[in-house]
C-alpha cells in the first residue's frame, strides 16, 4: 500500500514547492510598480543560497519577465537594479541556471544596461555579467561579438572600484588565446589596467594582476609592452616583484610569478635577470612545498615547469633549490593516510583532484630533465620514479597520461638511462600500448620517445621491433599531422641504422614505394630530410645495398633524380648525393649509376658547384665508382675520364679547401695505380 501512495505524495510536494514559488513570479506582473519592486526584492531574499528556489523560479518563467523589466525605460532605476541583482543571484546557482539565462539572451540585455548613467545599476549589471562569464558554460566569444563593448568597458573602469574589479575579472576569464589578447591589447587594456595594480582595494589589485597574467601568456607583443610601462614612477616588473614577496597573499605571489614567467618566456626579461633568478624561481619552488594547498602546488609546479622549460641554467638552479626533486615526489603520495586535512569537504575535494598533482609533477620533472644528465639521474633515482611514470602512462586522465609521456620523453634523452632504468622497467611495453590508441597530442610525444628508444645503443630496440612497431610507424608516416609524419619516419630511420637485412626489407615492404615517393615529395623539409636519412640507413653495407637496389633500384634512382632536379636546400641535396655515394659503394648496385647518364651528369655538375659540401658529397660518389680494387673499375674509370671527370679532379686538387683537395688527390691516385 505504501508503494501506491508514494508517487502522489511526491507529486503533491513538488506542486506545493512550485506553488509557493509561483506567487513570486505572479507579483512581477502586478500593475502597481511599487508592488512589482517589492516582489523583486522579496524574490531576491528568497533565492539567496537556495538553489532549489532558483531552479523553480527559472522553470516558472521568471527570467524573461525580469529581463523585460530590466530593459524597460519606464521601469525605475531601483527596479532595474534589483532585477539585475536577482538575475545575478540566479546565475550563481547551477550551470543549468546559467544555460537558461543565456538562452533568454541575458548578455545583450545586460550590456545594454551598461549604457545607463546610473552607477548602481551599472555595477549590478557588471556583477551579473561577471558571474555569467566566469561560468564554464558561457562561450567567451560572446564578449567580443561587438568590439565597441570592449571600448565601453574600458571607459567604465574609472567609475568605481566595483566596476574595476568586475571588468578585470570579466577580461581575465574571457581572454583565451591570441585573438582575444590582441583585441584587448588594441583597445588599450595595458594602459587602462596598469594603474589598478596600485589600487587601495586588494580585490582590484588582484583582478588587475590576473588580467596581466592572461594577457602576457605566450604573447611577446604584450610582454614587451609591459616591461616599459610604469605606474607612479615604478616599472611594472618592479611592481610584480613586490607582489611576490613572502608577506603577500599566496594568490598574489603566484599570479605575479606567472606574469614575470610569461614576460621571461617571451624574451621581454632575460633568464639571468635577478627578478627571475632571485625572486620568481624561488617563489614558484616555495609553492611546491607540502604545506601549500593542492591548487597552489599544482599552479606553482606548472608555472615553474613553463619558466625553466627551455633554459638549462634555470633547470639547474631549480633542481638545487629547496630539494625540489625530492619535494615533488610527495605529489604522488597525496593525500596520505596521515594527512593533516581535518576538513572533510577539503579532503573530498583533494581526493577528486589528486590526479592534477601527479600531472603537475610529471610536467615539472620533464622540464627539469630536459637537458642535464645529472638532473635526469637524480629524477630517476627518486623513489619509485620509473614505476610512477609507467603507472602514469595508463591513468584514466588524459592530462596525466600526456604529462607522464612528456616526462618519459625528457628522460629518454639520456643514453645512460636508456641502457639501464628504461630496460629494467621495460618502459617500451606501456609506451607501445599508449601508441596503439591515443589522441594526437599524446601520440606526438609518445612517438618522439619511441624514436629515442629505437637508437642503436638502446636495449629496448629489439623487443620493440618484435612487438609490431614497423607497421605502427609506417601508419604514422601517412598521418595528416605533420609532427606524427616526422616522428614516424624518424623512428624508422633510427630502426634502420645498422639493422639486419630482414628489418630493412620489412621497413620497405611496410612503407611501400608509393608512400616513399609521397614522403620524398612532402612539402615539409623535416619529413624530406628524415626520409632521405632513412634511405641512407637502408642503403648501408654492401650486401644490403645490392639486395635493396635489386628490388627497388629503379624507384630509388627515380626519387634521387627528382630531388636533385628540384628546388631544394643545400642539406637536402647533400643528403641525396650521400645516398648516391652509398649506392656507388654497392657491388652490383653501382651499375645503376654507371648506366644512367643523367645521374652521372648531375654528379659532374655538383663536383663544380659553388658549395663545398655538395662538391665533397659528389666526390664521394666518384671515389666509390672508380675504386681500383673492385671488379670493372677500369671501364668505369675510362667512362668517367671521357666525361671530363679527371679534369675536374685536377682542378679540385688545387682547391684551398683541405677536405676537397685531399679527396681529389685520393681519387686521382686511383687513376695512377
Amino acid at each position: 500500500m505504501a508503494c501506491v501512495l508514494e508517487a502522489p505524495l511526491r507529486m503533491s510536494v513538488l506542486s506545493e514547492v512550485t506553488a509557493s514559488s509561483r506567487h513570486y513570479v505572479d507579483r512581477l506582473f502586478d500593475l502597481d510598480p511599487q508592488k512589482v519592486l517589492q516582489g523583486v526584492i522579496d524574490m531576491k531574499n528568497a533565492v539567496i543560497g537556495n538553489n532549489k528556489q532558483k531552479a523553480n523560479l527559472i522553470v516558472l518563467g521568471a527570467v524573461p519577465r525580469l529581463l523585460y523589466l530590466l530593459q524597460q525605460e519606464t521601469s525605475s532605476t531601483e527596479l532595474r537594479t534589483e532585477c539585475a541583482v536577482v538575475l545575478g543571484s540566479l546565475a550563481m546557482g547551477t550551470e543549468n541556471n546559467v544555460k537558461s539565462l543565456l538562452d533568454c539572451h541575458i548578455i545583450p540585455a545586460l550590456l545594454q544596461g551598461l549604457l545607463s548613467p546610473d552607477l548602481k545599476f551599472i555595477e549590478a549589471c557588471l556583477r551579473c555579467l561577471r558571474t555569467i562569464f566566469i561560468s564554464p558554460v558561457t562561450p567567451e566569444d560572446l564578449l567580443y561579438t561587438d568590439t565597441t563593448v570592449i571600448s565601453h568597458l574600458m571607459g567604465l573602469l574609472s567609475r568605481s572600484r566595483y566596476t574595476q574589479e568586475y571588468i578585470c575579472q570579466i577580461f581575465s576569464h574571457c581572454c583565451k588565446g591570441p585573438d582575444h589578447q590582441t583585441i584587448l591589447f588594441n583597445r588599450g587594456a595595458v594602459q587602462s589596467i596598469a594603474h589598478l595594480l596600485v589600487s587601495t582595494s586588494y580585490k582590484v589589485r588582484m583582478q588587475a594582476l590576473k588580467c596581466f597574467s592572461v594577457l602576457a601568456f605566450e604573447n611577446p607583443q604584450v610582454s614587451m609592452t609591459l616591461v616599459n610601462v610604469s605606474v607612479d614612477g615604478e616599472l611594472l616588473p618592479q611592481i610584480f616583484v613586490k607582489m611576490l614577496q613572502r608577506d603577500k597573499p599566496i594568490e598574489m605571489q603566484l599570479t605575479s610569478a606567472k606574469c614575470l614567467t610569461s614576460m621571461c618566456r617571451a624574451g621581454a626579461i632575460r633568464t639571468d635577470d635577478p627578478c627571475i633568478v632571485l625572486k620568481t624561481l624561488p617563489c614558484l619552488v616555495r609553492m611546491c612545498s607540502k604545506d601549500r594547498l593542492l591548487e597552489e602546488r599544482v599552479e606553482g609546479a606548472e608555472t615553474l615547469a613553463y619558466l625553466i622549460e627551455t633554459d638549462v641554467e634555470l633547470q639547474r638552479m631549480a633542481s638545487i633549490t629547496d630539494h625540489l626533486i625530492v619535494m615533488l615526489a610527495d605529489y604522488f603520495k597525496y593525500p596520505s593516510s596521515v594527512s593533516a586535512i581535518t576538513d572533510i569537504k577539503r579532503l573530498d575535494h583533494d581526493l577528486k583532484h589528486a590526479h592534477e598533482l601527479r600531472q603537475a609533477a610529471f610536467k615539472l620533472y620533464a622540464s627539469l630533465g630536459a637537458n642535464d644528465e645529472d638532473i635526469r639521474k637524480k629524477i630517476i633515482e627518486t623513489e619509485n620514479m620509473m614505476d610512477r611514470i609507467v603507472n602514469g602512462l595508463s591513468e584514466s586522465s588524459i592530462k596525466v597520461r600526456l604529462a607522464a609521456v612528456r616526462c618519459l620523453h625528457s628522460l629518454s634523452r639520456s643514453v645512460q638511462q636508456l641502457r639501464t632504468s628504461f630496460q629494467d622497467h621495460a618502459v617500451w611495453k606501456p609506451l607501445m600500448k599508449v601508441l596503439q590508441n591515443a589522441p594526437n597530442e599524446i601520440l606526438v610525444v609518445a612517438s618522439s620517445t619511441l624514436c629515442n628508444l629505437l637508437l642503436e645503443f638502446s636495449p629496448s630496440k629489439e623487443p620493440i621491433l618484435e612487438s609490431g612497431a614497423i607497421e605502427l610507424l609506417c601508419s604514422l608516416t601517412q598521418s595528416e599531422n605533420l609532427a606524427l609524419r616526422v616522428n614516424g619516419i624518424w623512428a624508422l630511420m633510427n630502426m634502420a641504422f645498422q639493422a639486419e637485412q630482414k628489418i630493412k626489407s620489412d621497413i620497405l615492404r611496410g612503407l611501400s614505394t608509393e608512400q616513399l615517393f609521397q614522403l620524398l615529395s612532402d612539402s615539409d623539409v623535416n619529413v624530406l630530410m628524415k626520409t632521405l636519412g632513412l634511405l641512407r640507413n637502408l642503403l648501408s653495407t654492401r650486401p644490403h645495398i645490392d639486395h635493396i637496389m635489386s628490388t627497388h633500384g629503379k624507384q630509388i634512382m627515380q626519387a634521387v633524380t627528382l630531388i636533385l632536379e628540384g628546388e631544394h636546400n643545400i642539406e637536402v641535396k647533400e643528403q641525396t648525393l650521400c645516398i648516391l655515394a652509398n649506392i656507388a659503394d654497392g657491388t652490383t648496385a653501382k651499375e645503376l649509376i654507371m648506366t644512367n647518364d643523367d645521374i652521372l651528369q648531375k654528379i659532374k655538375y655538383y663536383m663544380s658547384h659553388s658549395n663545398a659540401k655538395l662538391q665533397l658529397a659528389a666526390m664521394f660518389c666518384i671515389s666509390n665508382l672508380i675504386w681500383n680494387e673492385e671488379e670493372g673499375s677500369q671501364e668505369r674509370q675510362d667512362k668517367l675520364r671521357d666525361m671530363g671527370i679527371v679534369d675536374i679532379l685536377h682542378k679540385l686538387s688545387q682547391s684551398s679547401d683541405p677536405n676537397l683537395c685531399d679527396k681529389a688527390k685520393t681519387a686521382l691516385q686511383q687513376y695512377l695505380a
